[in-house]
């Protein structure tokens, strides 16, 4: 019994410790395309998307359900050894790519520690198929939507303000951006921080601590603060990488790639559809900039950012594999 404790205990502090490092390695999501435009104070713009962070993934349960019901067959054939290296691996992911200033996806990683820690526990039964093929198309198209759709927003904003000049625009658009990255954080919150509940939720019902899926509300409350205090300690690395070495944002810009992206992060969690929140905010101001010149985005960078993406999955799946073993040899 203290046995199942102490791993369930893991379990936790690891899911919480995802959260964090999601939060700080995230924080450019909300953030980048204000602060690049100097719409705000990048202090300022990092306490705000905190606080909001907090707020929105206060808001619904419905993507922790997703997580922690359709990558698995079911809570018996997950253990928290299972948990606690797919945790592990996610983790160390996001740590190497935070450290390099590539703005991988913590959703991807996380789906992938768990397929490779499930593949070795218990074989290719213990994994939902159907429930892993909604969550991977979700992380792939949302990105492509994003882009579709950020490039008509900017073509609707060109076709409102073409007449004005630009100075004057840019210069109203400096204030709409706070309410933007504001609307961008809260979004970010509702999806992101819901990921690590599916998992202790999931690792309390394998447990027998609940006897069904519903995330308690300790354990809400226990998510939003790690991934504020995470988003509170900032990711100035990545926010280059977003806000400045994709596109070159001018206010105006910034807002449509901020508003689109908002849109898309929300509309995914009333659809219990978890998103990489990194991949859409790109996607968009790869949109927003194809919408004023297709050779204006700088598709190297972009072309790196894709296969980071691509590679995460797997690698982290293989990493999660890895830490099974370790984490049965010690634990």
């Amino acid at each position: 019994m203290h046995e199942l404790q102490l791993l369930i205990f893991t379990v936790i502090v690891l899911a919480l410790l995802f959260d964090f490092i999601n939060g700080f390695h995230d924080t450019a999501n909300a953030i980048a395309t204000a602060v690049s435009t100097r719409a705000i104070h990048p202090s300022y713009a990092i306490m705000m998307a905190a606080g909001l962070n907090f707020i929105g993934a206060m808001y619904s349960t419905g993507v922790a359900k997703t997580i922690g019901a359709d990558i698995v067959s079911s809570a018996q054939m997950v253990d928290e050894h299972v948990l606690i290296a797919a945790l592990a691996g996610s983790i160390i992911w996001n740590i190497l790519t935070w450290w390099f200033a590539v703005p991988s996806s913590s959703s991807h990683a996380l789906v992938g520690g768990i397929i490779g820690a499930v593949l070795v526990s218990v074989g290719e039964q213990g994994l939902n198929f159907w429930g892993i093929g909604k969550i991977v198309l979700s992380l792939i198209g949302s990105p492509i939507i994003a882009i579709c759709t950020g490039c008509i927003v900017m073509l609707v904003l060109f076709r409102v303000f073409g007449g004005f000049s630009p100075s004057a625009v840019n210069h109203k658009f400096k204030k709409m951006q706070i309410l933007s990255a504001a609307m961008m954080a809260f979004s970010h919150g509702s999806n992101d921080a819901q990921k690590s509940m599916g998992i202790i939720t999931l690792a309390l019902l394998a447990g027998g601590y609940i006897g069904e899926f519903e995330v308690p509300t300790f354990v809400k409350v226990l998510c939003a603060t790690a991934m504020a205090f995470g988003t509170a300690m900032g990711g100035r690395r990545i926010i280059r990488t977003i806000g400045g070495k994709i596109f070159k944002l001018e206010p105006i810009s910034g807002f449509a790639a901020d508003l689109n992206s908002s849109t898309v992060i929300f509309g995914a969690t009333l659809l219990h559809l978890p998103v990489s929140t990194t991949h859409v905010v790109s996607g968009s101001i790869m949109g927003v900039g194809t919408a004023k010149r297709v050779n204006a985005v700088r598709w190297g960078v972009a072309q790196q950012m894709v296969m980071a993406w691509v590679l995460t999955i797997p690698c982290t799946a293989l990493m999660g594999a890895l830490f099974y073993k370790i984490v049965c040899m010690f634990m």
